[in-house]
């Protein structure tokens, strides 16, 4: 009997001339590992790529390789295919993926209007006022620019086929410079490459066949598209299997996404990487849609909110993808794939899409995942380090950061105490499980402390860290990660009966009245006004702080959809507002000035979280070695915390 119970997932797949092992693609993303002048492969990108192929997956694809980094590119750090002086690098990368039964592509593109780095000026379809709000950045491209980038993308498929390159990608998607030739929001010309819609495929299917010129069926073309641009005035499905029929002459296999990367209220660019607030498996419909109109012509993979060996199982079984892209989910686990094949998917670190991934996006490299701290730093840390001296090692308080420490110090060989003052260990991971849309919070916090609890670590519950407890149990090393407590300001009335915790609330523990004031506007007081107006419940939310300075800690990802939910609920939203008081019947309220009350039922308090100043204080002096973590360090999210204990644990030899 086989081990493992994704049958779909796990049968070879034959695309043009490349044979990938199994149905799992490493989406493209940006890992900003090349160099940062010339895009060249260094140790750091080859070490990068390396693991991404040690996933198990059978396709990896390195994103947003320009064909042209002059006016081409859109991030400083991307991997170059435009210098002949490229192909030893990439001949690096090939060879080292196909050590682990792997095939690699690129992402070839032309970024077009999101080019415009350090003031450059970028190449578009047109110049749409609306959209382009510096005019001077933007130039609309004329016909000998075109004919360069044609051959610009047959140089680099040609650079990526010397190098051993098993596949190419042409992204059209996105708002890109060619994909932009096919949309009628972006392409305003009035000439032969603009009007119709076969005009405006024109350009894109130039690009396609000059691309199969040089790769004549030796490798497969794969062509990124968007289901939907969700963009008013995008074009509708319909003309999208047009031109995709057409493509086809050219194309071996599509990678279905959506969205693009700007427009106004940067609601489309949340779905172009989503996050938790966006449904799972966002595009399956419009790849089942292009699967059922291509027939067995082209491949199809769709990519987007994809996070389980169960999803992507179910979407291959349903026959609406020949094949499913991740990312998110394989660097949460970058041995996701091969858990899978062997039975061991109980092992898999689960992801939550809460996007701590991406937070250095457009700048530094990949820094730390919420569930896998060592992502990005790979060149530099071995998946495994072992200790040089065995220490004993006590770590109070068992939320994130504390149960990530015990992993890690016991894998590692230390003697590990953690102490948990409460029943359970998981911190604050049950409130910030509790949402309806965070299953995949949920999936973290059960694997977090079932793989705590059997990871060697000695694990008190019930057990307070106390000064005495240290003395007594004399550890080489005491790592205080004893979270953060509710805070609530010294207002009248905050103590009062109609008053309510957020965490209560998230919880379930009470429940509120129809008006409902949330006092406190930072992630978790958003997400309860949230989830309170999806229940039907008049909700305003209160806090003291600007819109932009309240919100700088959220996703760029997450922000918009979380904004566009809140909107979509009736939610008022009152920035730069005080609590002056709170009564029976509401919350008196000040801004520039002006006092107002408002009316409420129920009052939830979402003013946050901080440390206990005199609990540490207490502890931190009495081993030498002592290590503060997580919202006791600094308050954050599950990632912080994460990684804090990543940084510390590795610290302690």
């Amino acid at each position: 009997m086989a081990l493992n119970r994704f049958p779909h997932i796990y049968r070879p797949i034959q695309v043009g001339s490349m044979t990938m092992r199994n149905r799992i693609q490493f989406s493209p993303i940006v890992s900003n590992h090349a160099g940062v002048e010339d895009g060249r492969v260094g140790h750091e990108l080859l070490e990068f790529v390396s693991t991404q192929a040690q996933t198990g997956c059978g396709l990896v694809t390195i994103g947003s390789t320009p064909v042209n980094f002059r006016e081409g590119r859109d991030f400083y750090s991307c991997l170059s295919a435009t210098s002949d002086q490229d192909v030893p690098g990439l001949g690096l990368l090939a060879d080292e993926v196909h050590r682990w039964d792997c095939n690699l592509s690129a992402e070839l593109i032309h970024a077009g209007q999101w080019a415009a780095l350090n003031g450059k000026e970028a190449w578009v379809p047109s110049v749409v006022e609306k959209y382009h709000k510096a005019p001077r950045r933007y130039r609309e491209i004329g016909r000998p620019e075109m004919l360069q980038v044609i051959e610009d993308y047959m140089a680099a498929a040609r650079r990526c086929m010397e190098a051993g390159f098993d596949m190419v990608m042409a992204h059209f998607a996105h708002g890109n410079l060619v994909s932009a030739f096919l949309s009628t929001l972006w392409n305003q010309r009035g000439d032969a490459y603009g009007g119709s819609a076969q005009n405006r495929w024109r350009f894109p299917l130039e690009v396609l066949e000059a691309i199969h010129s040089v790769t004549q069926g030796k490798i497969p073309i794969e062509m990124r598209v968007v289901g939907d641009e969700r963009i008013p005035g995008g074009t509708d499905i319909t003309e999208r299997i047009a031109f995709l029929k057409e493509a086809s002459r050219w194309v071996d296999m599509l990678c279905v996404s959506t969205g693009t990367l700007m427009y106004t209220d940067g609601e489309c660019f949340s779905y172009n990487m989503p996050g938790y607030y966006t449904e799972a498996g966002l595009n399956v419909a419009h790849a089942a849609a292009f699967k059922e109109a291509l027939g067995d012509k082209v491949a199809v993979s769709v990519v987007g909110g994809v996070s389980t060996l169960e999803h992507a199982e179910a979407i291959l079984a349903e026959g609406k993808a020949d094949i499913v892209a991740m990312a998110k989910a394989l660097m949460a686990d970058d041995r996701m794939i091969v858990k899978g094949e062997r039975g061991q998917e109980a092992d898999i670190v689960p992801c939550m899409r809460c996007m701590y991934c991406l937070r250095n996006v457009g700048g530094a490299h990949l820094r730390g995942c919420a569930v896998n701290p060592r992502l990005g730093w790979e060149y530099r840390y071995p998946r495994f380090l072992p200790m040089r001296k065995k220490k004993k090692v006590l770590i109070a308080g068992g939320g994130p950061g504390g149960m990530e420490a015990a992993r890690i110090l016991a894998q590692r060989g230390h003697e590990v105490i953690l102490c948990e003052k409460t029943s359970a260990l998981g911190g604050r991971l049950p409130e910030a499980s509790s949402l309806w849309l965070k299953d995949g919070f949920r999936r973290y916090f059960d694997y977090a402390v079932r793989k705590t609890l059997s990871c060697g670590a000695e694990v008190r519950l019930n057990t307070p860290v106390t000064p005495e407890l240290v003395l007594q149990e004399k550890p080489d090393t005491l790592i205080l990660a004893l979270g953060a407590k509710e805070f609530r300001p010294p207002i009248p009335g905050a103590d009062g009966p109609n008053v309510v915790s957020v965490v209560d609330v998230d919880r379930g523990r009470v429940s509120t009245g129809q008006k409902v004031v949330v006092c406190g506007g930072g992630l978790s007081g958003a997400e309860c006004a949230m989830a309170l107006g999806r229940e039907g419940k008049q909700v305003t939310v209160v806090d003291l702080l600007p819109e932009e300075e309240l919100h700088k800690n959220i996703s760029e990802f997450n922000l918009p959809i979380l904004l566009k939910r809140l909107r979509d609920n009736r939610v008022e939203l009152r920035y730069e507002t005080a609590v002056k008081e709170i009564g029976e019947k509401g919350v008196l309220v000040s801004r520039g000035g002006t006092e107002e009350w408002l009316e409420a039922d129920t009052v939830v308090a979402a003013f946050g979280i901080r440390a206990d100043r005199a609990e540490l204080d207490s502890l931190r002096d009495l081993v030498p070695e002592t290590y503060v973590i997580g919202d006791a360090h600094k308050v954050g999210v599950i990632g912080d915390a994460t990684n804090d204990a990543w940084r510390v644990c590795l610290q302690i030899d």
